[in-house]
């Protein structure tokens, strides 16, 4: 009888491991249902910076903004976009704001691996602070976006490209924009590094204005600070701007010295 015992439990355990072996007779686990998050992540950021020009309408540039994911499923996500820039100069007063310009931008990514590809709706809409203008100067495009990023030791860095045809304008000439900029962070100490960050943007303009395809660039440089929840950036940049008055076609040249406070969130590609 022990024998028998024996020989029933040595066959058990062989059907047991011949089981485990053969995972085509198990059933397939269920697919996994993508991830649906509301409002999974929201980042701000003010700035402002000292513009060394000899116009007094250029002194100061001051932005305020946002971009907050609305929903995220999986890889894909819909961003929405919202920043305010004044630009101050010392015409009538010490701080004398004399634009107030709004871009509102909707977008629609995939990621795949560090990669980002995005669907986008952008609007820009200038104004004219203590000064009279009746007639608008805004535009909508609609475009492409593609953005990619990564780490190398103590080196961050993130690059993106955009490409948007005009779909509606009033004033401008613009008819297409490639807007490009890449970043890169290196990290001295856990709270305290560098950063740098190069921006090209092109316009194709009609010949309403009498003028070719324009080119705008900004070069940055300074340091990063980290806190508890935001970084601050202490820079210096030289820039082209593009048409940097509303009511007039031109681009200008300086050079800038500002600081930055940005939220601490997540990295947008991972």
């Amino acid at each position: 009888m022990p024998a028998l015992v024996v020989a029933l439990a040595l066959a058990l355990s062989a059907v047991s491991a011949g089981a485990q072996t053969l995972p085509s007779l198990q059933a397939p686990d269920p697919p996994r249902e993508p991830t649906v998050a509301f409002l999974p992540r929201f980042d701000f950021r003010v700035s402002m910076e000292h513009l060394f020009s000899e116009e007094a309408r250029y002194v100061w540039d001051a932005n305020f903004g946002g971009d907050i994911d609305l929903v995220a499923v999986g890889r894909t996500r819909v961003t929405f976009v919202a920043n305010y820039q004044t630009i101050l100069g010392s015409e009538f007063r010490a701080f004398d704001p004399n634009q107030g310009n709004y871009i509102l931008e909707g977008s629609v990514s995939a990621r795949a691996g560090a990669i980002e590809v995005a669907g986008v709706f952008h609007h820009v809409s200038r104004h004219l602070s203590d000064r009279p203008k009746r007639f608008p100067v805004d535009w909508n495009m609609v475009g492409g976006r593609i953005r990619g990023g990564g780490r190398h030791e103590r080196v961050a860095y993130e690059a993106r490209a955009d490409l948007r045809g005009v779909i509606q304008h009033t004033f401008v000439d613009y008819r297409w924009e490639l807007d490009t900029e890449a970043t890169a962070h290196v990290a001295l100490r856990p709270r305290v590094g560098l950063m740098a960050t190069g921006a090209w943007r092109v316009l194709g303009v009609d010949d309403s204005r009498g003028r070719d395809t324009q080119q705008g660039f900004r070069g940055e440089g300074g340091v990063r600070l980290a806190g508890g929840n935001a970084t601050l950036d202490l820079f210096v940049a030289a820039e082209q701007r593009v048409d940097a008055y509303q009511l007039e076609f031109s681009t200008v040249r300086w050079l800038t010295a500002g600081f930055r406070i940005s939220s601490l969130g997540p990295p947008r590609v991972p």
